[in-house]
């Protein structure tokens, strides 16, 4: 066949594509108008074929402890000096100038070159369960379940500013454009779920303002686009663009699929391009989110129990119905979910503010962990608890007392998935600055999530612009053992 026929034939498919208008949700009848032409007797397609995730070969490496991950990402950077990282020091010295052996020298962010002076603890603290947890009385529900948590109080990160920091905290690097862990995850393990996707966002906020997150958090970067993350909506429509266009019947979609089959097998018996082969998966996996989706976010099905118990008030767009979501979702077996409350950069009046963001977070926080562990979900659901970074020791705001942007140490949980309960690793220094026992970096984080799923970090990679890509980097990263049970 000459180039030109085979251009031709490009373009005419293109143009086909693009110009067919009825809409991603249509095409994506491909899934069932195959099913309904096929014999009973045909073999099954495989996962890729039906436009699930299939993993790579090989992988899990090992026995994996979990086969999910819910994150609860905090974004904005909740104080821990107000939530796990109790100082009687930091108390004693409120009001006073900050000791400068601490800051000199140092990264701050909006604080620079200002007179410094310590910020005393804005709540009490108490020691919970057990295992004798310090938790601020602004988590009274967290108290609850001190002997799930294996709480760290010696994280560290690269960036002192939001959107570096996310990026960081989602991509193990600064640089933005890479593979999000969500993304990695589903792309080495591939998805359990045939109806939804394998990695799914939800976000909410409660406060003085959303603290904005882009959408890049959650991105495939270099891998194949399959492997981005999905958001949902818990109000209104679940996902945008999902639904067919009034009076387009089964037979159109079917005709329209049909078409569209034909023409791409020519073209991929001409020339191989792994993101058309993704286009017309996710083309099946929206059909299948068409019926599923709306079931799935429907919490008419829930008892009144349940939902009191997250504080869940259907289709209100809460992180207590995120929380709710994200068991549903687990139990459909979508392998990544994540969370996103964006409301904990607290530059000021933090106690007002801490107050609103622990009421909308806490009890379905709890209410999330019990509910898993009472249906034997927790042992195999790693549930992760925590923002981008911390706040500073220093006081900041010109009203109520607030916090800067802190990265020198701060504090993040793990409950489930093979972790140890009722235990906490590191420390930072007397007055909550630096983490100076059992440092962790994210990097070090990222490695343990991937081992709890039966990864080698330094094993898995991706070749891309002639480097051997990989979440944890090129840097020492360690795996946490000492928070594995």
């Amino acid at each position: 066949m000459s180039k030109t026929r085979v251009h031709k034939r490009a373009l005419a498919r293109r143009a086909f594509l693009s110009q067919g208008g009825l809409g991603f949700g249509v095409a994506a009848v491909k899934g069932l108008f195959q099913q309904s032409l096929q014999a009973n007797n045909k073999p099954k397609s495989t996962l890729s074929e039906r436009g699930v995730p299939p993993g790579i070969a090989g992988l899990p490496h090992f026995a994996p402890k979990a086969k999910r991950v819910i994150y609860l990402y905090m974004s904005g950077g909740p104080s821990h000096l107000e939530t796990f990282d109790y100082k009687p020091e930091l108390d004693r010295l409120d009001g006073k100038p900050m000791p400068e052996s601490f800051t000199k020298g140092q990264p701050i962010a909006q604080l620079q070159g200002q007179a410094l002076k310590v910020q005393g603890h804005l709540s009490k603290f108490r020691r919970h369960g057990q295992s004798g947890q310090w938790i601020s009385d602004f988590l009274p529900w967290h108290g609850k379940m001190a002997d799930d948590l294996c709480i760290i109080r010696s994280m560290v990160t690269d960036q002192i500013n939001h959107d570096p920091a996310h990026t960081v905290m989602n991509t193990g690097t600064q640089i933005s454009g890479r593979p999000s862990i969500g993304s990695w995850l589903t792309y080495g393990l591939g998805s359990e779920c045939d109806n939804l996707p394998g990695f799914v966002v939800m976000t909410s906020f409660a406060g003085r303002n959303p603290q904005p997150i882009s959408q890049r958090m959650w991105g495939p970067g270099f891998l194949p686009s399959r492997y981005q993350g999905v958001e949902f909506q818990s109000g209104g429509e679940p996902v945008h663009y999902l639904r067919p266009p009034r009076g387009i019947s089964d037979s159109l979609q079917g005709e329209l699929v049909h078409r569209i089959q034909t023409m791409d097998a020519i073209h991929n018996r001409e020339r191989d391009q792994p993101e058309v082969r993704t286009r017309i998966a996710a083309y099946e996996m929206a059909f299948r989110m068409q019926t599923s989706v709306p079931h799935l976010l429907n919490l008419a099905d829930e008892t009144k129990s349940v939902l009191d118990s997250y504080g869940a008030t259907p289709g209100d767009g809460s992180f207590a119905s995120n929380c709710l979501l994200a068991r549903k979702l687990a139990e459909q077996g979508v392998r990544f979910i994540q969370l996103y409350h964006r409301d904990w950069d607290h530059h000021g009046d933090l106690a007002l503010y801490m107050d609103m963001c622990c009421k909308a977070t806490d009890r379905a926080t709890w209410a999330l962990l019990t509910d898993l562990k009472q249906r034997g979900m927790l042992e195999e659901t790693l549930v992760i608890w925590g923002g981008e970074f911390g706040r500073t020791p220093m006081f900041q705001g010109k009203g109520g007392p607030g916090r800067d942007h802190h990265m020198k140490g701060f504090s993040l949980w793990m409950a489930g998935g093979g972790i140890k309960p009722g235990t906490s690793i590191g420390s930072t220094d007397e007055l909550g600055y630096n983490a100076s026992e059992n440092v962790v970096h994210v990097r070090d984080l990222h490695a343990t999530i991937l081992h709890q799923m039966g990864i080698r970090h330094d094993l898995l990679s991706v070749r891309n612009q002639g480097l051997d890509m990989r979440l944890t980097g090129v840097e020492t990263a360690r795996v946490l053992t000492e928070a594995l049970s």
